[in-house]
């Protein structure tokens, strides 16, 4: 739909303003304790210089709204660890006099008083105690509050700020700019304004961008007439239509064909598209939700269009790096490993693994964590040892924060990392042939699926896959090949994807463009 030239209709950040603390607060979140359910409690205080004990018996921790208990687990001495806050933001950490505790600091035990700067906080901070409960020190800018969002698990200031922004943005019919990394929560975050938003009774229809064929991503978007292109037997409606009064959500916007910018940017400007081979103009309903890991305005978005963007920032949402919510990560293994740990409690999952995982810095993010998990799960099912990749090494009690750390500790404008570009790009130049057929194999030639057990973006999948000389893509398939083999395979689109060594999606997108039928999905 157009949008205003109003500048004062676009929001821009900071947009948070759930009355923060003068100076941050500091919070206890549970990792990890052996009454797995007590996984995400809090105790959140201490805004400014003073003292805190953490013992069998105090504090209280407890979810917001909910009656609390302390740690409470026999393991956990009655004679406190000391938390001492001075002005300045530092926390000495003076562990009780008797050694009855064993107490570790970033998975080194600790022996002695400990400094740690408000950078290190800020970090978040991983405190092993009695080798039964993991906790982690972190920074809050408010005190924590009921309500969430569906699919979007965390108790940190990341976390509030985000579900805060996404009701902001769920009440504007503005576009929405999703900013993160790979595997950091966009398409969850775009599944929730939806929800959220007055045209949650509408449709959410999600493309990724990535995979439309240059010569047919106009057809696909906004549809096309009859005889429009060579294949085009009978009209097709595109996406826009299909979105019509709810939610078009494109993921990797920064891939969208050059051919087809100039089409999106008329849609925002105007409201108005044209099916491919039809004069006459249509109104476009949908809401646009876009979503990229690039920095479009930088050398990395070169070729995208700067008119574009400025319209698809009309509000601008940045989704925290994992790394950045260290307090949250006990909270989603929990969830992954629910099953798991319904069954046989936290004796299902060593304590050695939580603690590593919680000490990782994951350039995958949530969804190389859920990654690691479930294939922990498998192991551990199968009465095996968890391989050693499994198990990420620590940062070590003596490791540099990756960031000057804020209060809230949010994410800014900028692109990822040179500590998580640096393993994409090594990660890419060692994957070898075998290793991407294989992955395509066992994630039934789904392309996400790949990426995800190869612990590569999906702009990287891309890349793996052209330069494949065994996998093909579906327009370079001959019409006759593909009829052949959808009569073999009953026209089941899993079952021909496997067959012709191509990827699902792709695939049933060409099969539709060519008036052949598939059944499922890809």
């Amino acid at each position: 739909m157009p949008i205003p030239d109003d500048p004062d209709d676009t929001l821009t950040q900071p947009l948070w303003t759930a009355a923060p603390a003068a100076a941050p607060l500091l919070g206890v979140t549970v990792l990890w304790h052996p009454e797995w359910t007590r996984v995400g409690e809090q105790f959140v205080g201490l805004g400014g210089a003073g003292e805190l004990e953490l013992s069998r018996y105090a504090p209280v921790f407890s979810r917001p709204g909910a009656p609390g208990l302390p740690l409470g687990h026999r393991g956990v001495t009655r004679e406190p660890l000391t938390l001492r806050r001075d002005r300045a933001g530092n926390v000495t950490l003076v562990p009780p006099p008797s050694a009855r505790m064993l107490i570790e600091l970033n998975g080194a035990p600790l022996a002695g008083p400990r400094v740690l700067a408000e950078a290190d906080i800020g970090a978040g901070v991983v405190l092993c105690l009695g080798g039964a409960v993991l906790l982690c020190l972190h920074w809050m800018p408010a005190l924590p509050r009921a309500g969430g969002v569906p699919g979007m698990l965390g108790v940190g200031g990341c976390a509030l700020r985000v579900r805060a922004q996404i009701a902001q943005a769920a009440a504007t019919d503005l576009p929405v700019l999703l900013l993160g990394e790979t595997g950091s929560g966009k398409e969850v975050a775009a599944r929730a304004i939806h929800a959220a938003s007055a045209r949650r009774g509408g449709p959410l229809v999600a493309v990724n961008m990535a995979t439309l064929q240059e010569t047919l991503a106009a057809a696909e978007l906004f549809g096309a007439s009859k005889g429009a292109y060579t294949g085009a037997q009978q009209a097709r409606g595109g996406l826009f239509g299909a979105a019509a009064g709810g939610t078009l959500f494109l993921d990797e916007i920064g891939a969208t064909p050059a051919a087809v910018q100039p089409m999106l940017l008329r849609v925002l400007e105007s409201g108005e598209y044209r099916a491919v081979g039809s004069a006459q103009a249509q109104r476009s309903s949908a809401r646009l939700v876009a979503a990229t890991d690039l920095r479009l305005d930088a050398e990395e978005g070169a070729g995208f269009s700067q008119p574009l963007l400025r319209r698809l920032e009309g509000y601008v949402l940045h989704m925290p790096p994992l790394r950045r919510r260290r307090e949250d990560i006990g909270l989603l293994v929990a969830h992954f490993a629910a099953a798991r740990l319904e069954r046989h409690g936290v004796a299902g999952l060593p304590l050695q693994a939580v603690g590593a995982w919680c000490l990782a810095d994951w350039p995958g993010n949530v969804r190389q964590l859920e990654n690691v998990v479930r294939r922990a799960l498998l192991a551990l099912d199968a009465g095996e040892a968890l391989p050693p990749e499994l198990l990420p090494a620590p940062r070590g009690p003596g490791a540099a924060p990756e960031s000057t750390p804020q209060s809230t500790r949010e994410p800014v404008a900028e692109s990822a990392p040179a500590s998580a570009a640096a393993p994409s790009r090594t990660v890419l130049e060692e994957v070898s042939e075998q290793a991407v057929l294989e992955a395509m194999r066992r994630g039934g030639w789904q392309i996400r699926a790949a990426a995800q057990a190869l612990g590569v973006s999906r702009p990287s999948m891309y890349k793996l896959l052209a330069r494949h000389p065994q996998i093909r893509p579906a327009h370079a398939i001959p019409r006759a090949e593909l009829e052949q083999a959808l009569l073999r395979n009953g026209q089941d689109l899993a079952r021909c994807a496997a067959e012709l060594q191509t990827p699902g999606e792709p695939l049933r997108r060409h099969l539709r463009a060519q008036g052949l039928a598939a059944r499922g999905r890809g």
